[in-house]
Formats: structure tokens, sequence, C-alpha cells
């Protein structure tokens, strides 16, 4: 049973936000100083910009995990998706549902918008996550490749 909430991300989560971001990309070994976070925040804060964030909250509204997505077309679907960027849930809140009810938010707004599906990665090596995941969707086949610039 989830003990979360989730709610749109919002200007007064900017410091919580900014905690729980370092953090996920400490877990990924992945290099972000302060100035990339902003970049991220600025992105997050303008309605104009395609990237979207959540927020799941606990029973006295700290916010306790976040999420990221986005749409993108799938030109061979001649549809939208729904592409889940990052999440993450603080250590300490993991097992409460948090997870389940940011990707079950973001699969309710892909289907209040017509998209077809909600897609995301993880590193092979997640195997919380992945539990997870395993119970909400189903693994691809696919291979993911990257060319660094």
């Amino acid at each position: 049973m989830s003990t979360s909430n989730v709610r749109p991300l919002q200007a007064k989560d900017k410091e919580r936000w900014t905690e729980l971001y370092a953090a996920y990309a400490r877990f990924y070994n992945s290099t972000q100083n302060g100035d990339m976070r902003e970049q991220v925040w600025s992105w997050l804060m303008d309605d104009t910009n395609e990237l979207q964030g959540l927020v799941a909250t606990d029973k006295k509204k700290n916010v306790v995990g976040i999420a990221h997505f986005r749409p993108f077309l799938r030109p061979l679907a001649a549809s939208k998706g729904a592409f889940l960027d990052d999440l993450f849930v603080d250590p300490s809140h993991r097992g409460t549902g948090a997870a389940e009810e940011l990707i079950n938010e973001i699969k309710r707004l892909a289907q209040e918008n017509g998209w077809s599906i909600v897609r995301w990665v993880t590193a092979d090596n997640n195997y919380r996550a992945r539990a997870v995941y395993d119970r909400m969707a189903r693994k691809t086949d696919w291979l993911t490749y990257d060319i660094q610039l």
C-alpha cells in the first residue's frame, strides 16, 4: 500500500529537489555540478519546455521522490509517447510505493494526453529499481547506444 502522494513539481520544492537530484546523479556516478542542476531546474520551471517534473510526498507532505518526463515522437507508431528520464526516491522512503506512484501518475498523464507508451531505461545493475519496473512494465529486447559529442 502506498504512503505517497504525487503532485507536479513546484518552485517551493527547489531545495529538496536539488538534494534528491544530486543524490540521483551520485547514484549513477554521473558528473554533475550546481550549474547543471540549475539548467535542469530552469527547464522544469519553464512552461514552454517539454520536460515536466513530479514529486512524491510522504504523509507529512515532505518531498521524498522526484520524476522527470517528456513527450517524444514515435514515427514508426505514428504516435507520441512519454519518456521517463529520471526517477529517484530517497533511500529512506524506498519500499513505500513512492516509485510506483510516480510511474502511475506519468502513465495517467500519458493516457490523458493520448500518448501510446511510457518508456524508460535503467542501469542493468539497478536491481532494486528493476524489481519495481519488472512488476509494472515489460522489459524490452532493445539495446541502447550512445555517441558522446
